[in-house]
């Protein structure tokens, strides 16, 4: 691998290279997580009561969306579309919210293999915002969500800077320069 494909990435989730990687020591900077920044990295700014706030927002939401599909069922109900349809939207919002709600976790412990794929599921995920809801509030009971992912590569990165960091030594001006035979 090059330099290039080992830089950490950016709070976008782009490679920048190596001015991404590195911060104003020098040394690699951790990528932010939306409303915890990059206090994840060492849990300060009040980040135990961040990661319960969300939770508890996230589930808030969960349950505000639950009565807004009842609504709408209710309409469903009140236009006699009958059995079937009924039947095919209680259905199409669990399987929606079920396949949302493990990729969401899924994306929270790696980085995805094809982001077109990911692009591609956009709509279902919208579809099944409960699933994608609930895996959020669940997580941030865990950590911030994304976090063990980030740790990982954020080390990953450290480990990597400290060993080419060792690896240069001294200062290459101060060395001799070999004569040349006359």
């Amino acid at each position: 691998m090059s330099d290039d494909e080992q830089t950490p990435r950016t709070a976008g989730g782009t490679e920048d290279g190596k001015a991404a990687a590195t911060g104003a020591t020098g040394g690699p900077r951790p990528e932010e997580i939306r409303f915890f920044g990059t206090t994840w990295v060492d849990h300060t700014g009040h980040y135990v009561l961040r990661r319960a706030g969300l939770a508890v927002g996230a589930l808030a939401a969960a349950v505000a969306a639950c009565f807004v599909l009842r609504f709408a069922f209710q309409g469903l109900r009140i236009a006699n579309t009958g059995g079937i349809v009924n039947g095919l939207v209680i259905v199409m919002f669990a399987v929606c919210s079920a396949i949302a709600c493990r990729k969401t976790w899924e994306g929270f412990q790696r980085r995805p293999d094809d982001p077109a794929r990911e692009d591609s599921l956009r709509s279902l995920k919208a579809i099944g915002f409960i699933g994608s809801l609930l895996a959020y509030a669940a997580r941030c009971l865990i950590e911030a969500p994304g976090e063990r992912l980030r740790r990982a590569e954020y080390e990953t990165a450290l480990a990597r800077y400290e060993k080419r960091r060792g690896s240069r030594t001294g200062n290459p001006a101060a060395r001799k320069k070999p004569k040349r035979g006359k």
